[in-house]
């Protein structure tokens, strides 16, 4: 049965979007690239050090942002599992700052920005942004909402892996006795895998244009700037 003038109007505006699209997700990630190597140029030489340190919450805030402009469903269940993964996030590293469970005993530096109970506000920000880019990457692949839970909350270990010692070089924190504890990687992991739960719980549209290239860039970034501390 051939196709009527409505639906064929209605396949053509389709793919007329689909292109924008496209296009938008194909111009910002050539932005993320971009400001995601001059990060580790301008952390990588001692003179621009000190200025790329400050830029730290914006830089955290921008790649929220460009996700979040990609984000397609923004229902009340992205809504609850947003503020979740800020909540616990923080909420589990301001019990970790004060009683050194589930973590460890460490204490944040200034570089991260507002500091509210000893806890930069970016941390739970950073907590959101990481969820939803590891957990992003399984929402197809993996049908079993607690294998997926598991691998990206073990994806999320591994990044930290990565992220620790650029962090502490950075005086992003510290720790007590200036080890990297086990516990970290095991409060790391029980955390992200609740905070994992709730994302695939929750019933909101998950595909993200941009999701898999800021994670890839973000890997690299760390991975990169561990050569360097």
């Amino acid at each position: 049965m051939s196709n009527t003038p409505l639906e064929k109007s209605e396949s053509k505006i389709e793919t007329v979007v689909q292109g924008i699209q496209n296009n938008k997700s194909g111009l910002f990630k050539l932005i993320i690239s971009v400001f995601y190597l001059v990060g580790i140029i301008g952390m990588s030489l001692p003179g621009l050090k000190p200025y790329f340190q400050v830029l730290t919450p914006f830089h955290l805030l921008l790649s929220l942002g460009i996700l979040l402009l990609f984000h397609t469903d923004w229902n009340k269940a992205f809504l609850l599992f947003s503020t979740s993964a800020f909540l616990i996030g923080f909420g589990s590293e301001v019990l970790g700052v004060h009683t050194g469970f589930p973590f460890g005993n460490y204490a944040y530096g200034s570089v991260l920005g507002i500091k509210l109970l000893d806890v930069p506000l970016m941390i739970g920000i950073n907590w959101l942004l990481l969820v939803y880019l590891t957990g992003n990457l399984f929402q197809k692949r993996i049908q079993n909402d607690f294998l997926a839970a598991g691998l990206g909350a073990g994806l999320m270990v591994s990044i930290d892996f990565l992220i620790e010692p650029v962090a502490i070089g950075l005086e992003f924190w510290s720790w007590e006795g200036g080890d990297i504890p086990l516990s970290n990687y095991i409060g790391w992991f029980a955390v992200a895998y609740l905070i994992h739960l709730i994302y695939r719980k929750a019933m909101f549209q998950k595909e993200n244009l941009v999701s898999g290239f800021l994670m890839l860039n973000l890997i690299i970034f760390f991975a990169v700037l561990n050569f360097m501390f």
